[in-house]
C-alpha cells in the first residue's frame, strides 16, 4: 500500500492550512506581546497537566516497579507549570534567557568549530555570527526582550510552516500501485519481487 520514500503533493487542504497558518502568523507578528502572553500560559498549562499526567501513572503503576523518579519528575513539571501560570511575566522573561543563553551558546560553537571543518567552512562561521549576535542582543535587553521574542518566533515558525505548505504542499508516504512488484496484496502479505 505506502511505499518508504515519502513525496509532497500538494492539494486544497494544503493551500487552506497553508493560508490560515500565513494569516495567523501575521496576526501574531504584529501583537508579539499578546502572542508571548498566549505562548506562556499555554506552555505553563502543558507543564501543569504533562506533570499531573506523569505524577498520577507513576503512583498508579508503584507496585509495577515504576521509578519514583517518574513521580518526581511529575511534581517538578506540575510546580514548573503552576509557576509560569502564577507569573507569565517571570515566565517568560526566564524562557527569554534561556533561549538566548542557548543561542549565544551555539553561535560560539560554531564560530569556534567552524575552522576545524573543510565543509561548508563559510555557512557555519556566518551561522555562528549571527546566532551569537542574536544571543548577545537578547541577553543585553532582557526585559523587552522577555515581552516580545517568544511572539515573535511563533509568529516566524507559523509564517515558516504555512509558507512551506503553500510552496510545497504536506509529506506523506509514497503509495505504490497494487500490481507493482514488492506491494502488499490483501490476505496474501507482501508479492515477490
Amino acid at each position: 500500500m505506502t511505499g518508504t520514500v515519502p513525496e509532497r503533493p500538494r492539494r486544497g487542504r494544503d493551500v487552506a492550512l497553508g493560508v490560515l497558518l500565513v494569516l495567523a502568523a501575521l496576526v501574531l507578528l504584529a501583537n508579539v506581546a499578546v502572542a508571548t502572553a498566549l505562548s506562556v500560559r499555554l506552555l505553563g498549562r502543558t507543564a501543569l497537566a504533562a506533570g499531573a499526567v506523569l505524577l498520577v501513572r507513576a503512583l498508579a503503576g508503584a507496585g509495577s516497579g515504576t521509578t519514583w523518579s517518574a513521580a518526581l519528575g511529575g511534581v517538578v513539571l506540575a510546580v514548573l507549570g503552576g509557576f509560569v501560570l502564577r507569573n507569565p511575566a517571570v515566565g517568560a522573561v526566564t524562557l527569554t534567557l534561556l533561549t538566548g543563553s542557548l543561542l549565544l551558546t551555539t553561535g560560539l560553537t560554531r564560530l569556534f568549530s567552524a575552522p576545524a571543518r573543510s565543509d561548508a567552512r563559510a555557512v557555519h562561521l556566518l551561522s555562528g555570527l549571527v546566532s551569537t549576535v542574536l544571543g548577545a542582543v537578547v541577553l543585553l535587553d532582557l526585559t523587552s526582550a522577555g515581552l516580545t521574542l517568544l511572539g515573535v518566533l511563533v509568529g516566524v515558525q507559523l509564517l515558516l510552516e504555512g509558507a512551506t505548505l503553500l510552496a510545497a504542499g504536506g509529506l506523506r508516504p509514497a503509495r505504490t500501485p497494487s500490481g507493482a512488484p514488492g506491494a502488499v496484496v490483501p490476505g496474501r502479505g507482501r508479492r515477490p519481487a
